[in-house]
């Protein structure tokens, strides 16, 4: 049997389908418990592309088990922790000293949604797109 999806995946499946307020998905997020992964080293499992450093978070143990079967590490339990969306995007990706966001449900077909370091996600000193006071734009 299916499990019931969370608030946060409806509202990506409602953005994905074009419908729904940004803010609104921005601000289930930030209030969503998400399940992140642990990489070898015992920290947050993340990946880089396009110049960004991304945590991998997961709306539920179901969407954390599809990453393991796709990464192949389904034969061993994965560890993992469970962060509000709010500590990510506010307190780990600046402390990351790198462009960093936030990636959602990465193994989930149709139901993936990244949350880039920009303004309205992540803090204006982690934001590529604001303006710190003394140093330009960005970082």
């Amino acid at each position: 049997m299916e499990q019931a999806r969370t608030a946060l995946a409806e509202r990506i499946a409602g953005r994905r389908a074009g419908a729904g307020d940004p803010r609104a998905l921005v601000g289930e997020m930030r209030r969503s418990v998400l399940l992140v992964p642990s990489d070898d080293a015992g920290g947050l499992w993340s990946a880089h592309s396009g110049g960004v450093r991304w945590i991998c978070a997961f709306t539920d143990e179901e969407a954390l088990a599809r990453f393991a079967l796709q990464r192949g590490t389904s034969n061993r339990p994965l560890e993992y922790v469970a962060l509000l969306g709010a500590r990510i995007v506010d307190e780990i990706v600046p402390g990351l000293g790198e462009p960093a966001g936030l990636a959602v449900d990465i193994a989930t077909e149709d139901g993936s949604m990244f949350f880039p370091p920009v303004t309205g996600i992540v803090p204006d000193a982690a934001a590529l797109d604001a303006e710190v006071e003394g140093a330009g734009r960005g970082r």
